[in-house]
């Protein structure tokens, strides 16, 4: 169970927070904790058999990162519906089909960000609608060449990884 001790920010992403926990062992004791209400991430599979990766800088790294569409959680939005708006936005195309690949905390040690992961199949073009601080350029990429960034350490992104890990493991 946990306590605010002293709330620190709340921004229109995030708040961080000063909490007070139970600890296994029955002590209590203070943690900053970033709260996040969480997110959902796709790997596109285009119609050719390439994947989708972009290239989008990303100011908190301070240089252009090689990942998948991902984003927050909006206002209720469900996972899938937070995907789809997603993918229209960052790649401008519609899933027809989305396969859930699992779930992931991305940073367990002080954020309680659950990211939830998904395949993207059926895709049809549309149009992009980045927001106005987005620079994403799409990469679309055979996956082997995707595995072959991965494993150079080209591709530090931790959803980017599991998902390519995962659709190679399913497609072997």
């Amino acid at each position: 169970m946990s306590h605010p001790i002293d709330r620190i920010f709340q921004g229109r992403i995030i708040s961080l927070a000063v909490e007070e926990h139970t600890l296994p062992d029955g002590r209590r004791a203070p943690f900053e904790i970033v709260r996040h209400p969480g997110g959902a991430a796709a790997l596109p599979i285009l119609p050719d058999g390439r994947v989708l990766l972009l290239r989008q800088f990303r100011p908190a790294v301070g240089r252009t990162v090689i990942e998948v569409p991902a984003g927050k959680l909006d206002g209720g939005e469900s996972p899938e519906e937070c995907i789809r708006r997603e993918l229209v936005e960052e790649t401008g195309y519609r899933a027809g089909s989305l396969e859930k690949m699992g779930t992931m905390l991305t940073a367990v040690g002080f954020c309680d960000e659950l990211l939830h992961l998904y395949l993207a199949r059926d895709l049809q073009a549309t149009e992009r609608a980045l927001e106005p601080d987005e620079f994403i350029e799409p990469w679309p990429l055979p996956l082997e060449e995707a595995l072959r960034l991965l494993q150079a350490g080209e591709i530090p992104d931790g959803k980017t990884q599991i998902l390519l890990l995962r659709y190679a493991q399913i497609r072997s």
